[in-house]
């Protein structure tokens, strides 16, 4: 497999980024570092500077960022003393007042996360990924992530009612309706805003690498081939080699010398040993 092109930049996301072109990436996918993580690799940074560090980061995306772009943001809010931080939401806000739209929020429900017990909460099973957007008019392929219909439609189908044959309203008022019939024959649908994914990605070298098939995920319903996929805190480079093996362009950045080194090799080999070939994601992501 030849792999595209992926230009790749050591240092501070902040200054790094200035050596990116206006309007020229099609997609950012990244996970920062959440607040008060990653002390002996990035540093850490505390909630309530959370918002006033990354703001400029955000400032030099929105610049990048073609205006039918996408930006994905994975972040959680962390627990101090039984509290929920608030900076995600902070963050959302003064965002917003830069120019972002937050378009939508997706859920990363992770099947497999670490089990434990808390005197007032449970574990965290889910991330967000909040999805940014400079215009309203942005690319998006929704064809590319298709899920099967499932076994339901056999059954749900199989003697249709008069009510299932016209477009039905809501009982409640919300505005929505359906027309069941309109199922017949399809054996794709579109899926949910809720990713089903494990935590698992056989990447021991990040302190906190996502599965590849998250970014995966996310590159084909917004991007097409030959696109730039940007993502300015690149780890180990999982959004790198999936940009790659998806046949887009890749930009990755990162502050930590021995991660830019390590993606840098495995940019040089004809397959990197990340990605070894395509997940069945598009089979599991609603389940």
């Amino acid at each position: 497999m030849v792999m595209n092109a992926a230009d790749l930049y050591l240092g501070d996301a902040r200054m790094e980024l200035q050596k990116v072109p206006d309007n020229s990436v099609d997609l950012v996918v990244t996970s920062p570092p959440y607040a008060d993580q990653r002390k002996e690799t990035y540093g850490g940074v505390s909630p309530d500077k959370y918002v006033r560090w990354f703001l400029p980061i955000a400032g030099q995306l929105l610049r990048v960022l073609k205006p039918s772009g996408t930006f994905i943001l994975n972040i959680k809010e962390r627990v101090v003393n039984g509290e929920r931080s608030t900076y995600v939401l902070e963050l959302i806000l003064e965002m917003r007042k830069q120019g972002w739209l937050w378009t939508e929020e997706f859920i990363w429900h992770k099947k497999n996360c670490y089990p434990g017990k808390w005197p007032n909460r449970f574990r965290d099973a889910w991330e967000r990924l909040l999805q940014f957007n400079k215009t309203k008019n942005f690319a998006m392929y929704q064809d590319a992530v298709m899920v099967p219909t499932g076994d339901w439609a056999k059954t749900r189908l199989k003697n249709l009612s008069v009510t299932d044959t016209i477009r039905d309203n809501s009982k409640v008022g919300s505005g929505f309706a359906k027309n069941i019939s309109h199922w017949l024959g399809r054996e794709n649908a579109y899926p949910t805003n809720v990713l089903h994914l494990a935590t698992e990605c056989g990447n021991k070298n990040h302190s906190a690498a996502f599965p590849p098939e998250l970014p995966a995920w996310f590159i084909k319903l917004f991007t097409k081939p030959n696109d730039t996929v940007l993502d300015p805190f690149m780890g180990s480079g999982t959004t790198i080699f999936a940009a790659s093996n998806l046949q887009r362009n890749a930009i990755g950045i990162d502050i930590i010398a021995d991660y830019y080194e390590m993606v840098k090799n495995k940019c040089s080999q004809k397959e990197p040993s990340l990605f070894d070939e395509e997940r069945e994601f598009d089979k599991v992501a609603n389940q």
